[in-house]
């Protein structure tokens, strides 16, 4: 048995805040929402499609943010997001580790989950 891919990602919101995660994630991130099965459509949450990935926010009562644990972007324009992002008031901070290839920045989601956005560098010497 072999994996192959991933399906999606999930990551924690509170209850009764969809209307941020559709902001955030659609709006400011550019992700298409996507219809969630109707026999989960009544626990909340809402669904993003990311090229092949879903991006899936499910809602939890006692919702407590992830710090750590995060997915991470890729990015065609990373300096455009990052301003596009703090203008709507979103806090950046740009990571000064070194991912072979990759420049780097951070955010939070409005629940305060950790965002990662990365944007490959062009013709960088191997």
């Amino acid at each position: 048995m072999t994996l192959y891919g991933l399906d999606h990602v999930q990551l924690a919101m509170p209850p009764n805040r969809e209307a941020e995660a559709r902001l955030f994630y659609g709006s400011l991130l550019g992700l298409t929402e996507i219809q969630k099965p109707a026999n989960l459509g009544a626990r909340g949450g809402v669904w993003f499609q990311c090229g092949q990935i879903q991006v899936h926010l499910g809602v939890e009562t006692d919702f407590r943010p992830a710090k750590k644990a995060h997915p991470a972007f890729l990015v065609a324009d990373l300096t455009q997001l990052t301003d596009k992002l703090r203008r709507a008031g979103c806090k950046i901070k740009y990571d000064q580790e070194v991912i072979e290839g990759h420049n780097r920045a951070f955010t939070e989601d409005p629940f305060g989950n950790r965002i990662e956005l990365m944007q490959p560098r062009a013709n960088e010497a191997a």
